[in-house]
């Protein structure tokens, strides 16, 4: 069995151990190949189907997905978002232990943004270097002293967890930007009843169709505290965004208006909407644009995806902007490291879940040791997304690695590194219709109405397609999963397979009418400021 070398507080009396690498943790299957409890029904109608059924049972699934335009941006093609028909389950044990990290963490991260967006006694304690959090390109000083109306600037979030070799369930990276993938949680669910419905037969499975509703109800209790009936709007880069298919989806399922910078328009301190019957006020917009494009008054001068006027409308609390804008230096990978000890600051409390090991590279002990064996790390960009960027050590070339020591030696302070960490395996179906084992990581999507945190029961599966490969995103040729949270005996919210019914929101929703002609197309400069737009990535 090979061997990997542990180290405890590289570069400051280090202790080197050499330990046997593990085995992933196989979610579905015991090392005997028995299936886990809870799994045998699953692994038994998925048995029953064969190769061949399988097969037949992707194919209409394909069908489904092209037919109902579930799309995702790839290469400059759009095509359906590979979906796995293996469900992935969690026990309502399991959840209740992501559930609850999941809030604590986005409690500690919502303090850790008021304070330094506010009084900053957070950075005058150390805690957190300043320097760290002013030179993060997402620390926005125009939204210094913007206070949200009900204290909310984690409307939505993302916070991506993988399980280690001993199944423990484990932070990876925190989205409080725009997290995207929320759409392909009901999608998938919804496509699974249709294409293999048999497999919900024997479990009692926890509804998802209810966000949409969460959402709307989070993004009205942040409106203008004068404002009794809101105007809400998803704001949208535009259909060259990877990601227009979920903000086109979200808009059509809370039954607000989708919108493009252009639709909207500053005056007074207030944000109005063009409509056919004259301007409209707008309280609260959920945007899917980055901080940057958002605002050419105050952010990039030469954006055309934004409103001008938008952030002195937030300051003088006429619109609330969802997500908060400066969200993203929570989520800066070089902050990363330092969330355990806000939950501690903040909340008095030890963390849930625990962090990925992660080494500061601006550290100069940690970063000297890190670069002595580059050839064993993940190497990430601090404020990059979507897996790019990403140098994986054990399976780079020389070129890449002696490019990554460069990168880090130039820009120490852009870079983070971290062990390789063997994400669980879920079974997966390839393209003979037989199972292999394939690495998975979850998103759950939790939000925050100002008074709760709901978290979507199961959340985004991806998994990587490729045999061996540890990257799941979207961006990077990864697909997704069902995910499944199981119900108890007392909880009476559970889907079998999954008609969702006494919902004010339509469930399933009408299929969209086919498209005769193209959208028209858009001046370059535009499209490609709409391609630049993280949200479509981070997928």
């Amino acid at each position: 069995m090979p061997l990997v070398t542990l180290v405890q507080n590289p570069g400051k009396g280090a202790t080197v151990t050499a330990v046997p690498t593990m085995a992933p943790f196989d979610e579905m299957l015991l090392p005997d190949g028995r299936p886990r409890p809870d799994h045998g029904a699953i692994v038994e109608t998925l048995s029953g189907l064969g190769p061949s059924g399988l097969v037949e049972r992707a194919r209409q699934r394909d069908a489904y997905l092209d037919r109902h335009g579930i799309t995702f941006t790839l290469g400059e093609r759009e095509r359906p978002l590979p979906m796995d028909l293996v469900p992935r389950l969690i026990t309502a044990h399991e959840w209740r232990h992501i559930e609850s990290g999941v809030v604590q963490r986005l409690h500690a991260l919502e303090a850790f943004l008021s304070d330094i967006y506010n009084d900053g006694e957070i950075l005058r304690e150390g805690l957190v270097p300043r320097s760290l959090v002013t030179t993060s390109t997402h620390f926005h000083r125009q939204a210094w002293g913007l206070i949200p109306p009900n204290g909310v600037r984690i409307h939505v979030s993302g916070i991506d967890l993988i399980r280690d070799e001993q199944g423990a369930f484990r932070v990876l990276e925190d989205n409080l930007r725009n997290p995207s993938g929320v759409s392909y949680v009901l999608e998938n669910r919804r496509t699974l009843a249709h294409v293999l419905p048999e497999v919900f037969a024997h479990h009692r499975v926890r509804p998802v169709n209810e966000y949409p509703e969460r959402l709307l109800a989070a993004l009205r209790s942040a409106a203008p505290l004068d404002v009794a009936d809101p105007t809400v709007v998803v704001l949208t880069p535009g259909v060259h965004n990877s990601a227009h298919y979920e903000h086109a989806f979200l808009a059509r399922h809370m039954g607000v208006e989708l919108v493009e910078g252009r639709d909207l328009y500053c005056r007074d301190n207030t944000v109005w909407m063009r409509t056919t019957s004259g301007p409209e006020p707008v309280h609260v917009i959920y945007r899917r644009i980055d901080d940057d494009f958002l605002d050419p008054v105050h952010l990039r001068p030469d954006s055309v995806l934004g409103v001008p006027g938008i952030i002195n409308s937030a300051r003088a609390g006429r619109v609330t902007i969802a997500n908060a804008i400066g969200n993203g230096v929570a989520d800066d990978k070089a902050v990363y490291p330092y969330v355990p000890a806000m939950i501690e600051y903040s909340l008095g409390e030890q963390p849930i879940l625990p962090n990925v090991d992660t080494y500061d590279l601006s550290d100069p002990d940690e970063r000297a040791w890190v670069l002595e064996r580059l050839e064993r790390m993940v190497v990430k960009p601090s404020d990059a997304s979507g897996g790019y960027g990403l140098v994986m050590g054990p399976s780079a070339t020389d070129e890449q690695l002696a490019k990554a020591r460069r990168d880090i030696l130039e820009n120490p302070r852009d870079w983070i590194a971290q062990p390789v960490v063997t994400f669980s395996t879920c079974p997966t179906i390839v393209e003979d219709g037989s199972m292999a084992p394939r690495h998975v990581d979850l998103r759950p999507f939790a939000v925050n109405d100002g008074s709760s945190v709901f978290v979507l029961p199961g959340g985004l599966s991806r998994v990587a397609l490729p045999e061996g490969s540890l990257v799941v995103n979207s961006s990077q040729g990864g697909g997704s999963k069902d995910t499944w949270v199981l119900g108890e005996a007392h909880v009476p919210d559970v889907e079998t397979p999954v008609e969702a019914t006494g919902s004010s929101v339509p469930w399933p929703p009408p299929p969209a009418p086919e498209r005769v002609n193209a959208p028209d197309m858009h001046d370059d400069r535009i499209i490609q400021q709409e391609r630049q737009q993280q949200q479509g990535p981070s997928c």
